[in-house]
């Protein structure tokens, strides 16, 4: 796992004014203070966006061979924490630092992925096509707009570079699961381009205990096999960068998303004949420039369209339901007089649902966004207030935000914010009826209000950081029972969240590096009902811990990490929860050829076949193996291409 952090200090270096011995150079570590973003992260990334905020940075490379899913690789970060129904291609959602799944904005290269219902089902992501994720913890409302009360992800698909690169990649698994992806990428008439084909499948047919007497003390469990749980998904990748004349770049992205899966239900109620496929296009182009000194501008225009069906058991005879989006920004950030950086950003959007039996909503969403980087004491401390107003739909938001970044002596920082974030009720919650779930026209928006604070150190080798965090929220949605049979979206609750998170790191040497991150979360539901009040949050674990250690040269490299988390309640009345699990993933890779490279690796998960649950009875899988091989081919830019390319960035 890589961490950048960018601060206050890329002002003066931008305009060539040295801001002293606090200026260092940037290192792949947990979030530091450094003074420049690596060359490959763009503008509008959240480094760049939000210098004070806690930002976690993952690269992907880091985990080649090891056949991990999106939310796999996210769940890693502290303060997030991933609902699991269980498999590979099986819905996967996540919260962060207690926010509900629909208060975290996700964003595919900068195209807006929450939909209809609010939430993003992130095994619809595969991580075949993903470089690095940008996981943004705390209230995201004031840059990215509304529903990010908890937080934002940025998921960055592979850059185009010159040269020349061809890759492929198998992997043959437990539960009948297999992925395959071949890429191919370089120089491409005045400009680099990459194309990408994956698909993946798995009969996800693991066997689970259950007992059938639960009635009967000590019963023993039986053991019993997942149905109907399989999943395939496949899809492409297309991307293209140009330089222009005068300064000006091109980048234009198209991928394409195709999955089919069944819906296997809980241990007590099984679906053996639900459902569910999509797919979903969806594509950006983006005009960039940068002019001397510090100044740069640039535009985006995105489309999206996401077709879900679903048939077989609770869906009866099928639902359908097209959720499409079109929308452009534009965006400008300029430095001045060496001691204040001024941003701006405007952005409209389109979003329409169509269903066959159901009102066709839509509605237009608008944001304004201006913010201020101010540098005082030589630089060593930057104040950032922004501020960003928004439309959506029929509902107005103002989300303002003030975050600071102090470098202090001896390697360590200080950095805090404080904010607001509001997310607008979704299409499914105001106007679609789904099953037993009525919807509600008289909803008013979810509002939160949060603070953080981190103390962070860094040496030539290591890193840490220690940070306290606090979020109430107001106008929570829920459904509620609606007499007789049915339930109804409701404004009833109110929360308060608060908690640690520690970060560590250490590489002393390219043959070993180790990795830890906690989490410590307190939550109360405080709505005015003695059922509840006071009560955790359902799917709030009160620890969380991960760990991981690598070890070895290429030709023979070992890794092991451990996933923790402490049991947690699923309903708000703490009668019903999940016990503590801890999983243990063990792999070894071996690089036998370095040109073409030539990679073969073995992944354990959980290895020591932990046998639990997650949701309301939706079985985990138990110990699986992976075996992975990978050929990749690289021939490095010739004279003539990086002349014809310029002086632009190798990987764009």
């Amino acid at each position: 796992m890589t961490h950048w952090r960018l601060t206050g200090r890329v002002l003066w270096l931008a305009l060539g004014i040295e801001p002293g011995a606090a200026a260092e150079e940037s290192t792949s570590l947990p979030p530091v203070t450094v003074p420049l973003p690596p060359p490959e992260v763009p503008a509008d990334s959240p480094t760049r966006r939000d210098p004070s905020g806690s930002i976690t940075v993952i690269e992907t490379r880091e985990h080649r061979g090891e056949a991990k899913q999106t939310a796999e690789l996210l769940a890693s970060t502290p303060g997030v924490v991933m609902i699991d129904a269980g498999g590979l291609g099986q819905a996967k959602l996540l919260n962060i630092r207690g926010a509900s799944t629909n208060g975290v904005l996700v964003f595919l290269d900068g195209i807006p992925l929450n939909g209809a219902g609010g939430g993003v089902d992130l095994a619809r992501i595969p991580s075949a096509i993903v470089e690095r994720f940008e996981v943004l913890r705390g209230a995201a409302g004031t840059k990215y707009g509304s529903g990010g009360l908890g937080g934002a992800i940025n998921v960055l698909t592979h850059a185009t570079r010159r040269g020349a690169e061809i890759s492929a990649e198998a992997t043959q698994g437990s539960f009948g699961t297999w992925l395959a992806q071949v890429a191919a990428a370089g120089s491409l008439g005045q400009g680099q381009g990459l194309v990408m084909l994956h698909g993946a499948h798995s009969s996800g047919d693991f066997s689970y205990p259950y007992n059938d007497k639960p009635e009967l003390p000590g019963n023993p469990s039986v053991q019993r096999s997942r149905e109907n749980n399989d999943a395939t998904l496949g899809g492409g990748l297309v991307k293209y960068h140009h330089s222009l004349p005068r300064g000006w770049s091109l980048d234009a992205m198209g991928e394409l998303s195709l999955e089919s899966r069944g819906l296997a239900g809980t241990v007590e109620n099984p679906t053996p004949d639900a459902r569910q496929s999509s797919q979903r296009v969806s594509s950006t182009l983006r005009l960039n420039r940068s002019l001397d000194p510090g100044i740069e501008i640039s535009g985006r225009g995105f489309y999206r369209r996401d077709h879900l069906s679903f048939h077989g058991g609770y869906f009866g005879s099928g639902l359908e339901e097209v959720d499409s989006a079109v929308g452009a920004e534009i965006g400008t950030t300029a430095a001045i007089g060496g001691w204040q950086q001024l941003s701006a950003l405007v952005n409209v959007e389109y979003e329409s649902l169509q269903q066959a039996a159901s009102p066709n909503p839509s509605w237009f969403r608008g944001g304004l966004l201006f913010s201020d980087e101010i540098l005082l004491f030589s630089g060593r401390l930057s104040a950032i207030p922004s501020v960003r107003f928004d439309r959506t739909g029929p509902f107005n938001g103002i989300s303002p935000k003030l975050g600071a970044l102090l470098t202090l002596p001896a390697g360590f920082e200080l950095r805090g914010n404080v904010g607001s974030a509001y997310r607008a009720p979704s299409f499914l919650e105001l106007y679609v009826a789904q099953g037993t779930l009525l919807p509600n026209p008289d909803l008013k928006p979810e509002r939160s209000i949060s603070a953080d604070l981190t103390i962070g150190h860094r040496t030539s080798v290591s890193s840490a950081s220690v940070g306290a965090f606090s979020s109430s929220y107001e106008n929570l949605i829920s459904y509620e029972y609606y007499p007789p049979l049915l339930a109804k979206a409701y404004n009833f609750n109110s929360a308060y969240v608060y908690g640690l998170e520690v970060e560590g790191e250490l590489r002393p040497s390219s043959f070993l590096s180790a990795l830890i991150g906690y989490t410590l979360l307190f939550s109360q539901n405080l709505r005015d009902d003695p059922r509840y009040y006071l009560k955790e949050l359902p799917y709030r674990p009160r620890h969380k811990l991960y760990a991981r250690v690598s070890a070895g040269p290429k030709i023979a490299r070992a890794h092991a990490e451990l996933n923790y988390q402490s049991s947690q309640f699923f309903n708000r009345t703490e009668t019903l929860s999940i016990p503590a699990r801890a999983f243990l993933n063990v792999g070894i890779s071996s690089q036998v050829l370095s040109s073409p490279e030539v990679t073969a690796s073995l992944e354990v998960k959980n290895a020591l076949n932990v046998q639990t649950q997650d949701l309301d009875g939706y079985p985990l899988p138990g110990r699986a193996a992976y075996l992975t091989l990978r050929f990749a081919y690289d021939r490095p830019a010739t004279k003539n291409e990086a002349q014809r390319h310029g002086d632009s960035h190798e990987r764009q």
